[in-house]
């Protein structure tokens, strides 16, 4: 089974540079959608081309218009569909969807940026503090799921292209980098690094000053699984060719049946 995650900043945009032929050449089984920036009844004519591949579209979007959004496109049928994560300053973001299915359940996440300013940046602490209380739950009565998203962090400095001068920069605060470490110690596996140990792997880059040309990026997105899916693993990469957004997608697979 092939798991791919992709904030394509603004789905309507994505489309207009290629990216159903993409998809429909890439083939994943589940879709994970960040940023999407668009309500369904604006976008039911894309997604019908979508659904003509085979997939079923869960859509989870902001209040806002333009703004944030996730979603899953899947070609299988989950048994469960969880919109929102119970948090009405976050669910009105559209961040949090959630499939369940037999063998495991899947997240999709839009996890919020601090570097407009102060006030984000505190909504974003209140975020990740709320967010690690809910999986913890979730955990408690889903051992296996997949958490797959745009965190907005880089765990690590083998994750950023230059760590001291962005030691100070929202996505790699230290508080945010302990709280990766605090979420991965809570029973989680950061699947690219469990395969993929070497450095300048990325999945942003800044419009500015050429940085995708330069591979001057930051590691953001990914595709973390729990503990309990550990024997299923069998890769993850990331596919910086795919050029719909400033982001990259980021692929896991699994073999459910190990």
């Amino acid at each position: 089974m092939k798991i791919i995650t992709y904030n394509v900043n603004g789905i309507r945009a994505a489309i207009k540079k290629g990216l159903w032929d993409w998809v429909k050449a890439a083939n994943p089984d589940m879709l994970c959608l960040q940023e999407t920036k668009a309500h369904l009844s604006q976008v039911r004519d894309e997604m019908s081309l979508f659904e003509g591949l085979g997939y079923r579209v869960y859509w989870y979007e902001a209040e806002k218009k333009g703004y944030s959004g996730v979603a899953v496109l899947s070609k299988h049928e989950p048994v469960h569909v969880e919109y929102g994560c119970g948090i009405p300053e976050y669910d009105e973001e559209g961040r949090v969807i959630r499939l369940d299915f037999k063998e495991f359940s899947l997240i999709s996440v839009y996890m919020p940026s601090g570097s407009s300013g102060d006030v984000r940046q505190e909504f974003k602490f209140r975020w990740l503090d709320d967010f690690y209380d809910y999986m913890t739950d979730i955990l408690k009565s889903h051992p296996k799921i997949v958490v797959s998203g745009d965190y907005n962090i880089c765990h690590r400095e083998i994750d950023i292209h230059n760590p001291k001068s962005n030691a100070k920069s929202s996505g790699f605060l230290p508080e945010e980098r302990e709280w990766m470490s605090k979420f991965i110690d809570m029973g989680f596996i950061d699947t690219f690094r469990h395969f993929n140990p070497d450095p300048h792997h990325y999945t942003w880059w800044s419009f500015r000053m050429n940085a995708r040309e330069r591979n001057l990026g930051w590691r953001i997105d990914y595709n973390m699984a729990s503990k309990g899916l550990e024997n299923n693993l069998v890769g993850a990469r990331i596919l910086p060719e795919a050029k719909h957004s400033d982001h990259c997608p980021s692929v896991l697979e699994l073999d459910l049946k190990a």
